[in-house]
């Protein structure tokens, strides 16, 4: 099951309580006080972890509470200290205050980790209020209440280049003809309801990591269809690879939903729209794809690529225009 946003409850193990207690031991007389301190609660962490690519993980569970902290005990023993709590998420996913609405972090690589619910402090036991004046003290401290928010976390997948364009333009498809990839292929729409991540290799060296999003319609920037879904994911992406299909089988114009894409990338963010770009008609296979090419490389005034992931058409020029366009974007490019 893939899922990519999920909202969680977290909280910090309250501190332990301190201890109120006196020594009793033979031949100690006027034994002191000897209540020992309680135990820091644990904390909430959330850490990226490379392998995993969806919050499913995650998802199943609401409420994730550390443990407390032990109390004091006698003979100044101080309270163990609970444990941290460790959760499990994907690079890529984004940490936010449900209800305050800031970023707290953006795990964008492996290992990196913010704590996001700091356990509270075990209380003081009566041994450490002793003075010079106060040799018998009774006062206590209950240990501090952990720390408690609530959490967005949204994945944004992390790839070099995102195939995007209509549903059933081909993306699935080339993405199984270009990497190791398995997606879902049907030749109704939609078929395509998260992403899929393929690595492509040349002469048997990663080239760059290509995303396979789903389908983008129109209206989708407000939320029709899978709207902020799929364009969260597009976001991170480096370089864009749109697919027009030549021929589509409402009889829409592929000149027309080129453009419609192309809205909704700039209703949804300026930055987005601004991405390089690489567009080819896929299904180049078939009759007429080529007067398509034509009409859009003269409207847009640059190549545009005819592909076929059935005979294999293009493919090579796909990846190296891909190629090309990523070396001239740096990483830290991408949001």
């Amino acid at each position: 099951m893939f899922v990519d946003r999920v909202i969680v409850y977290v909280k910090g193990g309250d501190g332990g309580s301190g201890c109120c207690a006196f020594r009793r031991e033979r031949y100690v007389p006027r034994g002191g006080p000897s209540g020992g301190d309680g135990g820091n609660g644990g904390s909430v962490i959330i850490r990226a972890v490379a392998g995993t690519d969806s919050l499913a993980e995650v998802v199943h569970k609401k409420h994730w509470r550390a443990e407390k902290g032990g109390a004091g005990q006698g003979s100044a023993c101080h309270g163990r200290n609970g444990h941290d709590l460790i959760l499990a998420v994907p690079p890529g996913t984004l940490i936010l205050d449900r209800d305050r609405g800031n970023i707290l972090k953006d795990l964008t690589e492996a290992d990196q980790q913010v704590t996001v619910a700091h356990g509270g402090r075990g209380g003081r036991g009566n041994k450490s209020f002793a003075t010079a004046t106060n040799r018998a003290p009774r006062e206590f401290q209950p240990g501090a209440p952990g720390e408690e928010r609530w959490l967005v976390l949204e994945l944004k997948v992390i790839a070099d280049a995102g195939l995007i364009g209509l549903p059933n333009a081909g993306k699935s498809t080339l993405l199984s003809r270009l990497s190791q990839a398995h997606p879902e292929i049907s030749d109704y729409p939609f078929t395509t309801k998260h992403p899929n991540l393929g690595v492509v290799h040349v002469a048997g060296e990663r080239i760059f990591v290509l995303a396979d999003l789903p389908g983008l319609i129109e209206g989708a920037h407000e939320g029709i269809g899978l709207g902020h879904e799929f364009l969260r994911h597009v976001e991170r992406t480096r370089v864009l690879v749109h697919l027009v299909e030549p021929m589509p089988s409402d009889g829409s114009d592929p000149l027309h939903n080129y453009q419609v894409i192309r809205r909704e990338l700039e209703l949804h963010s300026k930055a987005l729209a601004k991405k390089p770009e690489v567009v080819a008609v896929s299904k180049a296979e078939l009759t007429g794809s080529d007067e398509v090419r034509q009409r859009l490389e003269e409207s847009l005034g640059r190549e545009v690529l005819a592909i076929s992931a059935v005979t294999g058409q293009g493919l090579a020029q796909l990846v190296g225009a891909a190629t090309a366009r990523l070396a001239e974007v740096p990483v830290e490019a991408s949001t």
